[in-house]
């Protein structure tokens, strides 16, 4: 393949460098220069704006720039808008950095009669309760998918321009390989691909990146529910399907044995053998009481995902768990 300078520079700086690169094109007195890449940069602020519902006829002035008071990427338009970006790959959003932009952005527009235009930009995946809570904190998102549509109605003849799309385009259908590559051969990005396309079928999830001693994994909860004092819930490990309960602070061993006690009854009373004990028990504040592999929930390694059967077999241990629950409330009333 063509080496692609996106594909080499990975990091968010090359990302800010670009999108920085394209607002200073909406420059007015660019459009000599190359008349297409200009009105590309003059849509793309516009798209910005858009997304606070500011519609303006024409952009007259325009500067840019990058990492002024952390904020990833700044720029003026018209001596009316100032639009600050936080623009994101695969990373998130951490230590109230949103908020404290914010601020920092919203003094600077009051003392020099600006309006705010906040926007968190990302090309990555991220899952969307945690999207939820960056709209509360006052930025509109503009993703991955929205870049794809704009750049393929802004066609421009500039290597630089070309090369980021097809770098964005190549991440796309890297994360949409879940669809099409055998189980055993998914990636990375096979695995975000999936818990996007979870995050439309299953109530109250979240997910994100899950550092351990032995390299971590990309885990995907959902299903709370109360037993006791605690709470029990689902978890994809990228690759097993765990039954959890997290809130343990003492007495690891017996509330661990009795929640398994639970599970044991309803695996025989529901015959689902394959829900199995774990190779070995933990103790700590979440631990995994039982475990489906990969194999049984999700598909055999040379099979490509049937969508709509891994849906009725979550489906089905959302009620297994949930039958787990009312069954032990009905016996300790007893």
């Amino acid at each position: 393949m063509k080496p692609n300078i996106f594909s080499i520079a990975t990091k968010e700086l090359s990302q800010d460098g670009f999108f920085t690169w394209l607002l200073k094109w909406g420059a007015p007195e660019n459009e000599k220069i190359d008349s297409k890449l200009f009105k590309c940069a003059q849509n793309f602020i516009k798209l910005l704006l858009s997304t606070h519902n500011v519609e303006i006829n024409e952009i007259t002035e325009v500067d840019a720039g990058r990492q002024w008071e952390n904020i990833d990427i700044w720029s003026k338009i018209n001596n009316e808008y100032l639009i600050i970006i936080e623009d994101k790959t695969f990373t998130v959003e951490h230590s109230n950095q949103l908020e404290k932009y914010k601020k920092t952005a919203a003094d600077w527009c009051e003392k020099n009669n600006h309006k705010l235009i906040c926007i968190y930009l990302k090309t990555g995946v991220q899952s969307k309760s945690s999207l939820e809570k960056i709209r509360n904190k006052g930025f509109q998102i503009i993703d991955r998918k929205e870049l794809i549509t704009f750049f393929e109605k802004n066609v421009v003849d500039n290597d630089i321009y070309n090369e980021f799309v097809e770098n964005l385009n190549s991440l796309e259908r890297s994360i949409n390989s879940f669809e099409t590559l055998p189980i055993k051969e998914w990636k990375p990005d096979s695995w975000l691909g999936f818990y996007q396309f979870l995050d439309t079928k299953l109530e109250g999830n979240d997910w994100q990146y899950v550092p351990n001693p032995s390299g971590g994994f990309l885990g995907l909860w959902w299903h709370f529910l109360k037993w006791k004092d605690y709470d029990v819930y689902l978890q994809i490990e990228q690759g097993n399907l765990c039954f959890k309960i997290g809130g343990v602070s003492k007495n690891h061993s017996s509330v661990r044995n009795e929640w398994f006690s639970v599970l044991s009854k309803q695996i025989k009373s529901e015959n689902l053998v394959e829900i199995k004990k774990p190779p070995r028990y933990g103790k700590g504040y979440f631990m995994t009481v039982g475990i489906v592999r990969r194999e049984d929930w999700l598909g055999q390694d040379d099979s490509i995902l049937d969508k709509e059967q891994v849906i009725r077999n979550l489906k089905k241990y959302e009620d297994f768990l949930s039958n787990c629950v009312k069954q032990s409330n009905t016996e300790n009333k007893v």
